[in-house]
């Protein structure tokens, strides 16, 4: 059981992660360039699916890098699903100590973020599949011929 639901908790943090990660750019992009190298700016990058195509080959494998380093080498499991030691939001990596220490509160905030992460899965596949058929994922269905 525990080794599921530290995947689940997993799964769900990464989903609240996309899930802003697709809702965001639709506002706002980062003045500059992503790419210098290849001239390739922020605005130029669309939205969703169509990134991937656009984004450099080394961009994307430093992205997954990244997510490797941060896996291996930053998370240590502490034998509770889900808990790496960082305290409160991950403020622990940064030395500040934000630890929840009333338990009803820390397990009234921890069905929440099960709730969210759970919610945030199911929202970031339907933002997919809806991306994957009409070309946006917010995109209107009178573009979709396909069926």
């Amino acid at each position: 059981f525990k080794r599921r639901r530290e995947i689940e908790i997993k799964h769900g943090r990464v989903a609240m992660f996309a899930t802003i990660g697709y809702i965001v750019p639709e506002y706002f992009k980062f003045d500059g360039e992503c790419a210098p190298s290849v001239g390739l700016k922020f605005a130029d990058i669309p939205n969703g699916l169509k990134a991937l195509s656009v984004l450099p080959k080394e961009g994307l494998a430093q992205m997954v890098a990244f997510a490797g380093f941060i896996e291996l080498a930053v998370n240590r499991p502490t034998g509770e699903p889900g808990n790496y030691g960082k305290g409160f939001l991950g403020l622990g990596t940064l030395g500040l100590s934000a630890s929840i220490q009333d338990p009803d509160v820390r397990a009234k905030k921890l069905a929440a973020e099960l709730a969210n992460g759970r919610l945030a899965m199911m929202a970031i596949i339907g933002m997919f599949f809806q991306d994957g058929l009409t070309g946006s994922a917010w995109g209107d269905w009178a573009l979709y011929t396909g069926s």
